[in-house]
């Protein structure tokens, strides 16, 4: 369970066959994802949404294009992917918004600009996921934290314990 449009995909094309056997055998997908490359798909995507087989949600963690890079250095850009949203609106996809991680203290202050952006470009539904560091996550993020933005860690750690009953 991964984004099927990570960089590789532009060489394999491997959610492409998938998509391929997906509508011969009309088989519902849900797709979600951080790039752009989804709209190379927009064929297939068309024929499955005919058949009520597809939906899809971008992930939009950031607009600030230098926190999202930090975030996610090998995406698209956020104006990219509301512009995918906007594209597979208009083709009959329907197509949704995916908030997050959501960190507090860092992106949290985003979130209702990201919405009216993301319906503003054709999304019709919202998903959201609060930052979560589980066992080996925790000192990355930290590590990550630290290095490029020290003058927010204290508070974003503070705030996550806030929101998690003290705990990371």
């Amino acid at each position: 369970n991964t984004d099927c449009y990570q960089p590789a995909e532009r060489k394999y094309k491997i959610t492409r066959q998938l998509l391929e056997v997906f509508l011969e055998y009309r088989n519902p997908v849900s797709i979600l994802t951080k790039n752009a490359l989804i709209l190379r798909d927009l064929d297939l995507l068309k024929e499955l949404a005919s058949m009520n087989l597809v939906s899809t949600l971008l992930s939009v963690t950031s607009l600030d294009p230098l926190l999202r890079s930090k975030l996610e250095p090998r995406t698209s850009t956020s104006r990219m992917k509301l512009k995918a949203m906007e594209e597979l609106s208009k083709a009959g996809i329907p197509t949704g918004v995916m908030v997050g991680p959501i960190i507090p203290g860092l992106n949290d202050n985003e979130v209702p600009t990201i919405l009216k952006q993301a319906s503003e470009a054709g999304a019709t539904r919202v998903a959201h996921t609060i930052l979560r560091l589980p066992h080996a996550i925790l000192p990355i993020f930290t590590d990550w934290l630290e290095k490029n933005y020290p003058e927010k860690s204290k508070r974003v750690l503070t705030r996550i314990m806030m929101i998690r009953g003290g705990k990371m």
